[in-house]
């Protein structure tokens, strides 16, 4: 049996480093730096669950169109991926922005960048059954 795939967006300086939890947890990593780049990869693999940085876009080039970095890709997801948990990791401050997501798609978990592993293997273990 194949293990699950797991896409690590990590956009933020404040993401911590989860490797070895997701390793020991059995996932197959596919890390990618920008949404772009997970956007490019979603229409190749379907991932069994995605972790993913959220950067509100306090001012973008999009008139206001666009909340964050997660947009296009969770627009994506409905496409490639329909009902692959999310869990997104924000800076406290953006919280309550990142709520907003939950208005694109599903999102299993919203959660501070002061999260600890333990925290996101409870998660991850919930969407795992």
């Amino acid at each position: 049996m194949a293990s699950p795939v797991l896409f690590s967006i990590i956009e933020s300086p404040l993401h911590p480093d989860f490797s070895s939890l997701f390793a020991r947890l059995g996932y197959q990593v596919v890390e990618l730096t920008s949404t772009r780049k997970a956007v490019s990869q979603l229409k190749k693999q379907r991932p069994d669950v995605v972790v993913a940085d959220f950067v509100y876009a306090f001012s973008n080039n999009y008139s206001g169109v666009h909340i964050s970095n997660l947009d296009v890709f969770l627009m994506s997801m409905q496409k490639f991926a329909p009902g692959t948990p999310v869990i997104i990791l924000a800076a406290a401050a953006e919280l309550e922005h990142a709520q907003k997501m939950r208005n694109i798609c599903p999102i299993e978990a919203i959660l501070p960048f002061t999260v600890t592993q333990g925290e996101v293997e409870r998660v991850l273990q919930g969407v795992r059954g």
